[in-house]
């Protein structure tokens, strides 16, 4: 595994400004991350730029979930469904150590604006089963009576309370996806570099020809990264860069929409497993509450968002918003704003051609009544044991047809993204989900590969299903056996059993390399005082994953900003004094660093609302 640390900065980018690549790309999202890989793996001289930390941006600020898509059921959106459940297998497929799999359950209320009757959401979750390939098992879902509803949640309101069901969905660790695809794309020789702004492009016969960039940690030096083609995929920023691009006139084409999620402590509401459910405010709005590392976090809001687009903040009417929705739905819980342990807020960038506010966009289009006739009638026949699952799903794949959009735009590589190029050559790619980075990332490079190879190349493009991010190297199904011997080998080195467990799930099969830094951690930990489990994920994350500040290594590396804020409390200058160590920083630096962290601190814990 390369070393990759910022330590070895200087020489990236002495080989940005002397080098010409094949393929730059703008933006160190998931987006971006998994362009890299593929460009990287199918031996593309690539080179990566972000003006932030690697996932800053939206993608360490989603729900954390590997959605399957049931909510587009709800208007029998089919194909999405079946593109999303397909997606989220290939997911956990190349990346076994991060998706894991975590039933979700969704109650059903009597209410106005209800989404599912229990008949639809029945309807709703055997269609999804069949289209995840899920028979049956463990995951297979159940419908659920209102008794056993609480039986299984015993704290959520009983009034109207009609029934439920439990259905198979896929929890995750969106900065965890961006660094393993990143770290990857490094090891197959891509240049990746973070904190280097793209600020124009340079060009050569009216075609881009290179990126023009700011260091933002060195002065804000210029310079130009020369390339034969560059992509665009930074997300809420697609427009901001297409405006950069001043060979070709652009319209603006997102509608950023800001989400926010809270946490608090288990003890102040806990919950047995994932619970989605309508609002019951009747705004067609549906909340998620999830247990993670003994908090319990839920959201999401869903508002338009023209502000900054680097700093979204949580205002105090989306925490009035979530607290009323989880009050009313768990009358125990009585959550206030001082409850709230931590936070965050993220865009999600939405195209504004796609009609409705969520990720996947597309086609809306209903099934018509003879086929919605005839799915209730299957399904009736299915439960009377009159008709085959085998007829089921033959009749299911009919209706899947039916929905299939008939001469749809090539440039649609899934459900709610665009792919675009300009005159000038600028290739974007705009919009879509965390769920579908795999495969809007292939969509890309088909588009990159074929513009290079009529340049007289030969690339062939990897078989992106298949290829394994770095830390994933095992099959999903030996997860349990792959975790266990892991854990060994860190228990081998002295590190207790919980702590061992947890680096193993964090880091896969990168955990030889994490231990190889064991002599380097524990003298940290012993000459700052802090746990050595903590001071082995520092150090390599330092040298392996590109961290530059402390607020990297607590929000984006880890999770203790987002769920183990208190531990902060005893951990910071530790960190603080490692790094500082570690990379040989000036007091200037370090001391910009511990006031960035305080600030975040501020910003998660929403000292700002409190105070005011």
């Amino acid at each position: 595994m390369k070393k990759y640390s910022y330590k070895l900065r200087p020489n990236y980018l002495k080989q940005l400004k002397n080098e010409q690549f094949e393929l730059v790309v703008i933006g160190g999202g998931i987006t971006g991350a998994g362009i890299a890989l593929q460009a990287a793996a199918s031996g593309i001289k690539t080179a990566l730029i972000e003006m932030q930390d690697f996932a800053e941006g939206t993608s360490s600020r989603s729900t954390k979930l590997v959605h399957g898509g049931i909510r587009y059921l709800k208007q029998f959106d089919v194909e999405v469904v079946a593109e999303t459940v397909s997606e989220r297998a290939v997911v956990q497929n190349i990346a076994p150590h991060i998706p894991k799999p975590d039933p979700m359950l969704l109650p059903l209320y009597d209410e106005p604006g209800a989404s599912y009757s229990p008949f639809e959401l029945q309807v709703a979750m055997n269609l999804y089963d069949s289209l995840a390939n899920i028979h049956d098992g463990p995951y297979a879902n159940k419908s659920l009576s209102a008794q056993e509803v609480l039986e299984r949640q015993p704290n959520l309101l009983k009034d109207q309370l009609i029934g439920g069901g439990a259905y198979l969905d896929f929890n995750n660790n969106d900065a965890r996806l961006v660094i393993e695809n990143i770290k990857q794309a490094v090891d197959d020789g891509a240049i990746v570099v973070s904190h280097l702004k793209a600020v124009g492009f340079s060009y050569q016969e009216g075609k881009v020809s290179g990126v023009i960039v700011n260091d933002l940690l060195n002065n804000d030096e210029e310079f130009k990264i020369q390339a034969k083609l560059v992509v665009n995929a930074t997300g809420p920023w697609v427009d901001t860069v297409r405006q950069l691009d001043k060979e070709t006139e652009s319209f603006p084409m997102m509608r950023p929409t800001k989400g926010v999620h809270l946490v608090v402590d288990s003890s102040k509401l806990s919950v047995s497993q994932p619970i989605y459910f309508d609002s019951g405010e009747n705004d067609q709005r549906m909340v998620f509450v999830l247990p993670r590392f003994g908090k319990t976090y839920f959201g999401t809001t869903d508002t338009d968002y023209t502000e900054d687009l680097k700093h979204p903040r949580v205002e105090q009417a989306d925490v009035d918003y979530l607290l009323k929705v989880v009050n009313h739905r768990f009358p125990t819980a009585n959550l206030k704003l001082a409850d709230i342990e931590s936070s965050w807020a993220g865009l999600r960038p939405l195209i504004s051609s796609n009609a409705g506010s969520d990720y996947n966009g597309g086609n809306k289009q209903s099934l018509s009544d003879e086929s919605f006739e005839s799915l209730v009638n299957l399904f009736d026949a299915y439960r009377e044991n009159s008709v085959s699952r085998v007829q089921v799903e033959k009749e299911m794949k009919a209706i899947l047809d039916e929905k299939t959009e008939a001469g749809a735009s090539p440039s649609s590589v899934s459900r709610g993204s665009d792919l675009l190029t300009a005159d000038s050559g600028l290739i974007t790619i705009a919009g879509g989900k965390i769920t579908d980075y795999r495969k809007m990332a292939e969509g890309v490079l088909i588009e990159v590969i074929q513009q290079l190879n009529a340049r007289g190349t030969d690339f062939q493009l990897i078989d992106s299903a298949n290829y394994k991010v770095s830390g994933g190297q095992f099959a999903p199904s030996d997860y349990e056996k792959v975790m266990a011997e892991l854990t060994r080998k860190a228990e081998k080195k002295g590190i207790d059993q919980v702590s061992a467990a947890k680096l193993a799930h964090l880091y896969g099969t990168n955990i030889p390399t994490v231990l190889a830094g064991y002599n380097v951690a524990k003298a940290y930990a012993e000459k700052f005082d802090y746990p050595l489990d903590v001071a082995l994920s520092l150090v390599y994350a330092l040298d392996y994953e590109m961290v530059y500040t402390a607020v990297d290594f607590f929000l984006r590396r880890t999770n203790y900003l987002l769920f183990q804020i208190d531990a902060l409390e005893t951990l910071s200058e530790p960190v603080l004094n490692t790094i500082k160590e570690h990379l040989g920083l000036n007091e200037q630096e370090s001391t910009l660093q511990n006031n960035e962290l305080n600030q975040t601190l501020a910003e998660h814990s929403l000292a700002y609302l409190k105070e005011g």
